[in-house]
């Protein structure tokens, strides 16, 4: 029997069918991070909010809770820097049935963690104890980021054109998406054999990221677009950021995909379609670079491969 991220319970057309109605009302939403002018100043704010998953039922399994806070920040700081962004601060939203101080204070702990990583301010957060709510020992993330870029330097995608490079930054594993498949696939057993590589926490790209813009888009606009590899994975998240007549061609063959993905995909029997609308196989964020800086703009990342290009054609993605 093939299983597939629907037959696991989650539905992408249906979240992505939400989108569109919300866009009828309000048509700024629905990129990477949220655009606020600052009246009066030359910088626009950009904000962003997510939470962890299902990959929390894995850190309760194990009870292991000291990296999912890495993940929540993660989550949210990456998809600012998809807009060009410099994350400001950071807020969380801890919520569980009843509270156990020390497991709390591992989550918290990973959140300043990733905090740190990403140079954002932990200021504050809210804790909910909701008895009867949540299950005993399980609880729930949320977090809420906020940068800042200055007007006219945001990274849109409007500016991709055929000819363009796709380089991919190495994940460090399924990072916070695909873990309602990943439960679906694995017995209990096996989630705790494999505990290590699925709890490995988000990669965050910040630093790197930003120094890469500040490194070549210094006087023109040579990193194009950048893409978060989360819920969508590969079709989703690239097409998002893709202006019309633009098309993305991922070479599948151009990396070497993680054996955790590899598993999945074959206790599964996962089709090809959906592990790549689902898992990041190891790609957890895309630049889109011109050609002439592909070469150097892959240099300057550790790990960094050129995994596709644009073409003119219909606005999507294949994968070959």
């Amino acid at each position: 029997m093939s299983i597939t991220y629907k037959k696991a319970g989650v539905n992408i057309d249906a979240g992505n069918e939400l989108v569109k109605r919300i866009k009828k009302k309000l048509p700024k939403i629905g990129g990477f991070g949220g655009l606020f002018p600052v009246d009066g100043t030359k910088y626009n704010l950009v904000s962003s909010t997510d939470g962890v998953g299902t990959k929390l039922k894995i850190a309760f399994l194990v009870n292991k809770h000291d990296t999912v806070g890495i993940d929540l920040v993660a989550m949210n700081v990456n998809d600012l820097i998809c807009v060009g962004a410099k994350p400001l601060f950071f807020l969380d939203y801890f919520a569980c049935g009843k509270l156990n101080v020390g497991q709390a204070e591992n989550v918290i702990k990973g959140i300043a963690k990733g905090c740190e990583i990403s140079g954002s301010q932990l200021i504050g957060g809210e804790t909910a104890e909701m008895p009867g709510f949540y299950k005993d020992g399980e609880y729930d993330l949320a977090g809420f980021s906020v940068g800042i870029i200055e007007k006219g330097k945001e990274i849109t995608g409007k500016n991709i054109k055929a000819g363009d490079v796709i380089i991919g930054l190495p994940s460090s594993g399924p990072h916070s998406n695909g873990y309602s498949l990943i439960r679906k696939v694995f017995s209990d057993a096996e989630l705790k054999k494999y505990s290590k590589a699925l709890l490995a926490p988000t990669k965050i790209y910040v630093k790197e990221v930003l120094a890469a813009l500040k490194k070549f888009n210094f006087k023109k606009q040579n990193i194009t677009g950048i893409a978060h590899i989360t819920g969508g994975s590969f079709y989703d998240k690239i097409e998002r950021i893709l202006p019309q007549n633009a098309r993305v061609v991922i070479e599948k063959n151009s990396w070497k995909v993680p054996e955790i993905f590899k598993l999945v995909r074959q206790k599964g029997n996962v089709p090809e379609k959906d592990i790549y609308r689902t898992l990041n196989m190891g790609i957890g964020m895309v630049l889109i670079v011109r050609p002439d800086v592909a070469l150097a703009v892959k240099k300057f990342f550790k790990d960094a491969k050129a995994i596709g290009y644009i073409k003119k054609g219909e606005r999507g993605v294949e994968i070959i």
